[in-house]
């Protein structure tokens, strides 16, 4: 039979264990995966950033200039190349897909496709969700 001290260590093991994994959250990679016969490519910044190869990479950036008369010319772009070398790359002045662009967050999902003639961006999409995101930022709160 189980001492008083005992049943005590056990409950508080089990209950430590159960809030270990109820604060732990659901986690998604996504390796980045580039279709050059559908003109797509996709994937989260952080498996990229942390995938067993040296060529996965993705993302998307914003440039502007001063244009000289008071205001600004921004251009942007993606990128991505997956683990077998297939590599992705558009650009755009739409204005529309500069604000998809400049509204991603750290450690987000990133999808675009694109003209394969022009190399224009398409289509850009970010997903920020927390399954996308290290587990041990915010360990500390």
């Amino acid at each position: 039979m189980m001492t008083l001290n005992r049943k005590l260590l056990a409950a508080g093991l089990a209950a430590a264990c159960a809030s270990t994994a109820a604060m732990a959250g659901m986690v998604q990679p996504a390796r980045v995966d580039v279709d050059l016969v559908n003109l797509t490519a996709g994937g989260d910044m952080l498996s990229a950033r942390y995938a067993p190869n040296k060529n996965e990479f993705i993302g998307c950036g914003v440039r502007k200039f001063d244009d000289g008369a008071g205001g600004a010319t921004a251009f942007g772009f993606c990128q991505a190349e997956d683990e077998k070398g297939e590599r992705a790359f558009c650009n755009t002045d739409n204005e529309d897909l500069l604000d998809a662009i400049e509204a991603s967050a750290d450690y987000g999902y990133v999808s675009f496709s694109w003209d394969e003639k022009t190399q224009r961006c398409t289509r850009i999409g970010f997903s920020n969700q927390s399954f996308y995101v290290p587990p041990n930022v915010g360990s500390n709160l």
